[in-house]
């Protein structure tokens, strides 16, 4: 198991990064708020999951531990995988999916795609007692790194959106209606606040 990459971020993409380890480039599957906060050439550190297929090898990783955990917590309740509980944190951070278990939110549960109301009971039933209550806090931190520029907080919301099932014409509609909030949804260094804006388009979406 690797339990966490060191390097350069070599290059980040839509729906993941490439970090330099050891001069082997290891392709990292990451949540777009984990993207916002890395930078090509830069120093990162990543807590990871390695998952292991017939077919594939994939190697999660995330903004903290806490992330992380979650990520393997949720995957305990029936029809949840890989691609599902990354979905979940690309929507929600761990401490809004703990307030939503423990509040039995069906509504927040569901604003995930792939997530229906069936589904979110049951998550709710089978995670409630191994989740662990709320903890006050407002959710992952960043890495101390630069957040995303304006000009790309548009294409990493429109991918994530994609990457979470929505099609290109919903995730256009979604980024033009929340471009408006951006300049209130900002960062500590005054910079988009790239997670903010797609748990946002998301809203619209799950509206619509």
């Amino acid at each position: 198991m690797i339990a966490f990459v060191r390097g350069t971020v070599a290059a980040v993409g839509l729906t993941s990064a490439v970090v330099e380890v050891g001069g082997i480039g290891l392709e990292v599957q990451c949540t777009p708020g984990t993207l916002a906060d890395l930078r090509t050439g830069r120093q990162a550190t990543l807590p990871t999951i390695m998952v292991v297929r017939e077919d594939s090898m994939t190697l999660f990783g995330f903004a903290d531990e806490d992330e992380k955990q979650m990520f393997e917590l949720v995957q305990t309740a029936s029809g949840v995988g890989p691609k599902l509980a990354q979905a979940m944190l690309a929507v929600h951070s761990p401490e809004a999916i703990r307030r939503a278990v423990a509040a039995d939110d069906v509504k927040t549960l569901t604003a995930v795609p792939g997530i229906g109301q069936k589904g979110a009971q049951r998550i709710i039933l089978e995670l409630r007692d191994r989740i662990g209550a709320p903890t006050g806090g407002v959710g992952p931190g960043t890495s101390g790194q630069a957040a995303a520029p304006v000009a790309d907080w548009q294409a990493q919301v429109h991918a994530g959106l994609v990457g979470l099932g929505w099609s290109a014409r919903e995730a256009d509609k979604a980024v033009a209606a929340v471009t408006p909030e951006a300049e209130a949804m900002t960062t500590a260094d005054g910079a988009p606040d790239v997670a903010r804006l797609l748990r946002a388009a998301l809203r619209t979406l799950s509206r619509a």
